[in-house]
C-alpha cells in the first residue's frame, strides 16, 4: 500500500472510530491543548504505575486529522514508561516538521501521519495532542497552538 493511502485510509478510521477516546476517571494527570485556527480542543488523562502510562483516554473536539493523531497516540503510548514517550514523541515531531525526516516502518500506523507534512497548516492538528501528553506528563495544564491565548500555560512552538 502506498504511503498516500495508507495515510488517508488511518486517518479516516481513526477520526470515524477513534481509539480511547472518553473520560477516564480517575486520572493521575491531566492537560487540555487548544488549536484556535482549526478550533480543536481535548484533554488528555492518563493513568500512571510509576513512569508508565497504564491507561490514556482523551476527550474533546478536533478535525479529522487531530482526533486520528490522538486516537493513534493513545494506542502507541499505552504501556510505555516516560522515557519511551519522549522518545517516540521526538520521532513523530521530526516526522511531521521535517520533510526530508525518515519514515520508519517500525512507527507502524503512526507512519501515516507523515502524509500530513504535505499540509504545513494542518501539522499543528497533528502534534496538538502529543503537545498535550507532554504536558499532562510534566505539569499538566493548558496548551495552546497560538499566542495570545490568556489561559494558556504554554504555546507550541
Amino acid at each position: 500500500m502506498e504511503l498516500k493511502d495508507l495515510y488517508r485510509d488511518v486517518i479516516l478510521d481513526h477520526n470515524r472510530q477513534p481509539r480511547n477516546f472518553g473520560r477516564l476517571d480517575p486520572a493521575d494527570a491531566t492537560a487540555d491543548g487548544h488549536n484556535p485556527l482549526c478550533g480543536d480542543r481535548l484533554t488528555v488523562s492518563l493513568r500512571l504505575t510509576g513512569d508508565k502510562i497504564t491507561d490514556i483516554r482523551f476527550e474533546g473536539k478536533g478535525c479529522a486529522i487531530s482526533t486520528a493523531s490522538a486516537s493513534l497516540m493513545s494506542e502507541a503510548v499505552k504501556g510505555r514508561d516516560r522515557a519511551a514517550v519522549r522518545e517516540l514523541f521526538n520521532h513523530i515531531h521530526a516526522l511531521l516538521t521535517q520533510v526530508d525526516a525518515p519514515v520508519d516502518e517500525s512507527l507502524g500506523k503512526l507512519a501515516a501521519l507523515s502524509g500530513v507534512r504535505e499540509f504545513p497548516s494542518r501539522v499543528k492538528c497533528a502534534s496538538l495532542c502529543w503537545h498535550t501528553l507532554n504536558a499532562a506528563l510534566e505539569q499538566g495544564g493548558t496548551i495552546s497552538t497560538e499566542a495570545g491565548n490568556e489561559s494558556s500555560s504554554e504555546v507550541l512552538r
